[in-house]
């Protein structure tokens, strides 16, 4: 805990990169299983899934 608190927490500026950073990843991960689940539920009726039929 320490170790955190040393790297992270003791400046301001270093806390607001890490939240800075995380946010940014957290944000990439939750786009992308979201477009993942989005896609498996439309499986089938998506323009990739039909591009063939109408091309």
């Amino acid at each position: 805990m320490k170790v955190i608190y040393n790297t992270l927490f003791k400046r301001t500026s270093t806390y607001a990169v890490a939240i800075i950073a995380s946010t940014f990843f957290f944000e990439r991960a939750l786009d992308v299983s979201s477009v993942a689940i989005f896609e498996s539920v439309n499986k089938g009726k998506l323009w990739k899934d039909i591009k063939a039929k109408y091309e």
